[in-house]
C-alpha cells in the first residue's frame, strides 16, 4: 500500500494524531474523524493527504488510522565478531538507507541527499557518526524532521554510543546526485 506511484487508502482517523505538516515540517494534531488518504508508507512513517495538506505521522500511531504498526526491526550488530570502523559505516549507510523523504517513495541515500558517513571509535566497541547530508532544497521544512530521523536510527546501531547528522548546503544537490535506481523510479531516464 501507499507508493507515490501506485494505490492509495482512504481511512477515517479513529482517535486525534500528532503530524508534522509536509514541507513545512510544523508539529500538528489531526482530529479524530477526518479523512486521511495515504499516499506513502515507508521507512516508520505513513504521508496521508488531509483536509488538502500531506502530514506525516509516525508509524507508531499507526492505529489512528486503523492499521497495525510495522516498526522497522532493530539493526543487527554491525558484524558478528568485534566491530569496526567499517562495519559501523557500512551499518549507517543501511540506516539511513531507511529513511524517506515524505513526498517522493525514495530513500535518502538513492535520492544522492548523503554526501558523507564517517564512524570513529571513542573507546573499544564504542563509536560516534558523523553525516552530512542536504535536501533538494535549501528551504525545505522537513529538513530537521529528516536530519532527525536519521540521528535516531544511527543511534539504534549496536555500539553507536553518538551521531552527528549536519544539514550542508555546498555542493548543491542536484538530480545527477541521484542513483540510477532512483532516476528509474522517477521515469528520469
Amino acid at each position: 500500500m501507499g507508493d507515490a506511484y501506485g494505490e492509495t487508502d482512504s481511512r477515517t482517523l479513529l482517535r486525534d494524531c500528532a503530524a508534522v505538516s509536509v514541507p513545512w515540517g510544523n508539529p500538528e494534531t489531526l482530529e479524530a474523524g477526518n479523512y486521511a488518504l495515504i499516499t506513502q508508507r515507508l521507512g516508520g512513517s505513513i504521508t496521508v493527504m488531509c483536509g488538502g495538506n500531506l502530514y506525516r505521522i509516525d508509524e507508531r500511531n499507526a492505529d489512528a488510522l486503523g492499521l497495525e504498526p510495522q516498526l522497522p526491526a532493530t539493526p543487527p550488530p554491525a558484524d558478528s565478531g568485534e566491530r569496526s570502523i567499517d562495519s559501523i559505516e557500512q551499518a549507517a549507510w543501511t540506516q539511513l538507507g531507511t529513511c524517506f523523504d515524505p513526498e517522493i517513495p525514495i530513500d535518502i541515500v538513492n535520492l544522492g541527499l548523503v554526501y558523507a558517513c564517517t564512524a570513529e571509535m571513542i573507546e573499544p566497541d564504542s563509536f560516534r557518526l558523523t553525516v552530512n547530508m542536504t535536501l533538494t532544497a535549501p528551504g525545505c521544512g522537513m529538513g530537521t524532521v529528516i536530519a532527525d530521523e536519521a540521528h535516531a536510527k544511527l543511534l539504534d546501531i549496536p555500539g553507536v554510543k553518538e551521531a552527528e547528522v549536519n544539514l550542508v548546503w555546498d555542493p548543491p544537490w542536484s538530480r545527477e546526485m541521484m542513483s540510477d535506481a532512483a532516476r528509474l523510479e522517477m521515469g528520469m531516464f
